[in-house]
C-alpha cells in the first residue's frame, strides 16, 4: 500500500467496495459493472451500485409476488427486468422524489432523480445489448428536465477577503483559532493552490511531495481515470507552496503517508472530506449566502482564466476536460457576455 499512488490506493479500495455492493445485487449487475469498466471510473460504478440497490429495493418492497418468491433483492431474475413497462419506471421516478427507509426520510431533487434514472437506463442498455432482455422500457420515458443554474463562484474581492481570513483567522471561534495556529500555512497553501490552478479536490489530496517541480513551477496531477497531467502555477502560489513545502519536510508522517503533501493533524494524508470542511469553514466567513465548495473554487479559476484569455480550448485543457463542450456548457454565460460586447467593437461610420 505504501508504494501505491494515492489514486491507485483509492481505486483499490473502490474495487473492494464495489465487490461488496455487487454481492447484494442480482448477478447480472456484476456483469453490467464489468461491461462498463473500460469507460467508467471506479467511483462511478460504486454510485451506480448504490442507485441500483435503491431501484431493486423499490421493486421488491412494492411487489408482493417478488417478496413471496425471493428471499431478497439479490435473487430477482432478469426476466423481471424484461417484464417492466414505462409506467413502472415512471412510478419509480415518482418514488425517488420522496421515500423512507424506516429510519430516514430521503428527498431527491431533479438532479438526483435524473442521475438514478440515467443509471437504470445504462443497466437496461447493457442488458438489451447483451440480449438478456428483449424489452427496454427506459427508452420510452421522458427524463426530468433540469433548470440551468448560474455558475457559483467567488469574485475578485471575495478571493482576497477569503485569503486574508485564512491568514488572520480573526473571525474564527476560539476553538477554531486553536486549530488555526497549527493549520494556517497548510490551509492557505491548499486554497491558493486550488484557486491558482483549478485542480480538483481529489487531485489536491492525491499530491505527493515529489509531484512538485519548483524549477518549472508545475505540479503533476492524476486526472479522472488515472491519466497523468501537468499543471503550472504562478508566483503567488510558488511562494506559498515553497513556504509550506519546507514546513512539511520537517513533519514526520505516519507509515503509509510519508509521501503525502498535505497532512492532517494526525500526520495522515488529508482526505477529500477534510478539504471540503475547511473550504466551507473559511468561505462561510466571506459570504454565508454562497454555497462555496472546492468545486466552486475550480469554477472560480476557470471563470477568471476564460475572462483573461477568451480561449475556451485553453480553459478545457488546463482544467482537464476531455470534451471542450463540457467547458463551453459551464461557461456559456461568459461566452454570451463576450458576444454581446462584440456588438460595439466594429464601427461602420466614424462619428
Amino acid at each position: 500500500m505504501a508504494n501505491l499512488l494515492y489514486s491507485e490506493q483509492v481505486d483499490r479500495e473502490n474495487v473492494l467496495k464495489l465487490r461488496q455492493l455487487a454481492n447484494e445485487l442480482p448477478s447480472y449487475c456484476k456483469e453490467f459493472f464489468r461491461g462498463i469498466e473500460p469507460r467508467t471510473q471506479s467511483r462511478t460504478r460504486i454510485a451506480y451500485a448504490y442507485d441500483l440497490k435503491v431501484f431493486f429495493t423499490f421493486l421488491y418492497e412494492n411487489n408482493p409476488d417478488l417478496k413471496k418468491e425471493y428471499e431478497n433483492i439479490k435473487y430477482i431474475p432478469v426476466e423481471v427486468m424484461d417484464s417492466l413497462t414505462p409506467i413502472d419506471i415512471e412510478e419509480y421516478m415518482e418514488y425517488l422524489k420522496y421515500r423512507t427507509d424506516n429510519v430516514h426520510e430521503v428527498f431527491n431533487k431533479t438532479t438526483g432523480v435524473k442521475r438514478k434514472i440515467s443509471c437504470l437506463k445504462s443497466l437496461y442498455k447493457y442488458l438489451y445489448r447483451t440480449e438478456k432482455i428483449n424489452n427496454n422500457p427506459t427508452e420510452r420515458i421522458f427524463m426530468p428536465k433540469l433548470h440551468e443554474k448560474n455558475i457559483v463562484r467567488l469574485d475578485v474581492d471575495e478571493i482576497a477577503i477569503l485569503l486574508d481570513e485564512v491568514e488572520t483567522g480573526d473571525k474564527l471561534t476560539q476553538k477554531q483559532k486553536d486549530y488555526h495556529k497549527k493549520t494556517k500555512i497548510r490551509d492557505l497553501t491548499i486554497l491558493m493552490l486550488m484557486l491558482g490552478t483549478g485542480i480538483r479536490v481529489s487531485e489536491c489530496v492525491g499530491l505527493d511531495l515529489n509531484h512538485i517541480d519548483f524549477k518549472n513551477s508545475c505540479i503533476k496531477v492524476f486526472r479522472k481515470g488515472g491519466k497523468e497531467g501537468v499543471v503550472y502555477f504562478g508566483d503567488e502560489v510558488f511562494e506559498m507552496l515553497l513556504n509550506y513545502y519546507d514546513l512539511r519536510k520537517s513533519i514526520v508522517a505516519k507509515p503509509g503517508h510519508e509521501n503525502a503533501l498535505f497532512l492532517s493533524l494526525q500526520q495522515t494524508r488529508l482526505g477529500v472530506r477534510s478539504i471540503e470542511k475547511l473550504v466551507k469553514k473559511y468561505a462561510t466567513l466571506v459570504n454565508p449566502l454562497k454555497h462555496i465548495t472546492p468545486h466552486k473554487l475550480r469554477s472560480t479559476y476557470g471563470t477568471n482564466l476564460y475572462k483573461e484569455t477568451g480561449d475556451i480550448y485553453l480553459v478545457a485543457d488546463v482544467l482537464g476536460h476531455k470534451d471542450v463542450n463540457t467547458t463551453r456548457k459551464h461557461y456559456a454565460a461568459i461566452e454570451d457576455d463576450r458576444r454581446r460586447s462584440a456588438k460595439d467593437a466594429v464601427k461602420l461610420r466614424r462619428g
